[in-house]
């Protein structure tokens, strides 16, 4: 009983709360009189807000652009764990773009979708990325290309990482920025996850969504940390599968450090 009404009270809060922001955000979209990344943020707070997480932040954002932030995945609610606090935008699978709500989300942070499957559209694709990293935007590349258990580090695909090699060149762009980030779900109801409890978190392969957003709104009172690198200087003459490497080394070392020490 108690699960239902903290589910039930958890989409009112979502529902009233976007009702009253997405006006004001496609308004500023639309003409250009404000800008909306902090409307953007809120959106995602208030759904962070509702499932009860909270976000515990270590380091920061790089002031260094081109930036390509390199982050392990663990959930959807990654992207709004991430964009609460931050400008940033996404690189993301195209099926997302069709999903209830999550799917809105991540088109109201100017994401790029990409079709991983369908190789005549990679250059097209990582082309457009590496426009929008000349340009100044700071894009979250999930570097593992799906979703891992929240207990280990899957491989980074350095295949992933073109678009970086793409950016040079653009304009006056010579080198690009990749910064290592880790997300860790570390607590749950204020006590530690082992290593069974952080499947309460990790949204993994085909589940479904809405069962997984009933689970994490019925449970509630979930910790993230989000660790922030040094970034790593891209250039010309860099490897894609050392840079992917040693990534993904930074990556794995600083969620291990979460997992061990988790915030207090």
């Amino acid at each position: 009983m108690v699960s239902r009404i903290r589910i039930g009270l958890g989409l009112l809060w979502v529902v009233v709360g976007l009702s009253l922001l997405v006006p004001w955000l496609y308004l500023g979209m639309r003409t250009g009189l404000y800008e909306p990344w902090r409307i953007r943020r809120w959106c995602h707070s208030l759904i962070l807000r509702a499932l009860g997480f909270r976000v515990h932040v270590h380091g920061a954002l790089a002031p260094q652009r081109p930036l390509l932030v390199a982050s392990n995945h663990i959930s959807w609610t990654d992207v709004m764990v991430l964009a609460s606090f931050n400008n940033v935008s996404f690189i993301a699978k195209s099926e997302m773009a069709g999903w209830p709500l999550i799917g809105w989300l991540t088109r109201l942070q100017r994401c790029v979708f990409v079709e991983r499957d369908r190789r005549r559209k990679s250059g097209a694709q990582a082309s457009e990325i590496a426009s929008r990293l000349a340009a100044g935007d700071a894009m979250v590349l999930f570097a593992e290309g799906t979703t891992g258990d929240g207990n280990l580090i899957l491989p980074f695909k350095s295949t992933l990482f073109g678009a970086a090699e793409l950016a040079i060149g653009e304009g006056d762009v010579d080198r690009v920025f990749i910064q290592p980030v880790a997300v860790g779900y570390t607590r749950l109801q204020g006590l530690p996850m082992g290593r069974q409890h952080r499947a309460v978190a990790a949204w993994i392969g085909d589940q479904d969504l809405v069962p997984h957003l009933k689970d994490l709104l019925a449970e509630g009172a979930i910790d993230v940390e989000v660790h922030f690198g040094e970034p790593i200087e891209f250039s010309a003459g860099s490897s894609r599968k050392e840079t992917a490497r040693r990534v993904e080394e930074r990556v794995r070392t600083m969620m291990n450090k979460a997992l061990r020490d988790p915030r207090r």
